[in-house]
């Protein structure tokens, strides 16, 4: 069954850290303050994040796993 996982747009992410808020797994951290990245195993696709961006920069993919 497929599944979906948000994908952040590294190049136009503003680190603001409005979707770390929002995420309920706590897949999203800013490792070095430049962007923001989702951990695909702790991500189950729900699609807060990408509606809590700002930029517009956080889509949902869909996944084979």
């Amino acid at each position: 069954m497929p599944k979906r996982k948000a994908i952040v747009s590294i190049c136009e992410c503003v680190a603001c850290g409005c979707c770390i808020k929002v995420c309920p797994k706590n897949a999203i951290t800013i490792p070095k303050g430049v962007f923001a990245e989702i951990n695909p195993e702790l991500c189950v696709g729900c699609g807060k994040c990408a509606k809590e961006c700002p930029a517009s920069v956080i889509t949902l993919e869909v996944t084979e796993k």
